[in-house]
């Protein structure tokens, strides 16, 4: 299992957000890692293990909701967040066309 890991539902249907891009930065804004959430909306980022510090996790939500024709409000959503010394991070986004939101997984 990847140190860090996401899963996207979008709550409009109560399904995967399927093929989101998601990208990995650490704090100085350099790219980590980059992936598309699987069938299950589900994406495993970076390496075995990541450093101690702070860390943006960018989803391109826009061309997601583009390609189901529907309008939203957010092209993207970005999320924040620091590592310590845990041995597993999941960052979960529950998304809908005008809302998100997000919590420190398990």
């Amino acid at each position: 299992m990847a140190h860090l890991t996401t899963h996207i539902l979008d709550a409009t249907g109560g399904t995967p957000a399927v093929g989101v891009a998601v990208t990995l930065l650490d704090a100085d804004g350099a790219v980590v890692a980059t992936g598309d959430t699987d069938a299950d909306g589900r994406l495993g980022l970076g390496p075995d293990v990541l450093p101690a510090g702070e860390y943006t996790l960018r989803f391109a939500v826009g061309p997601y909701f583009a390609a189901r024709a529907v309008d939203a409000f957010y092209p993207r959503v970005e999320i924040a967040f620091a590592v310590a010394d845990a041995p597993h991070y999941h960052v979960p986004l529950l998304l809908s066309p005008f809302a998100y939101s997000t919590y420190r997984g398990s």
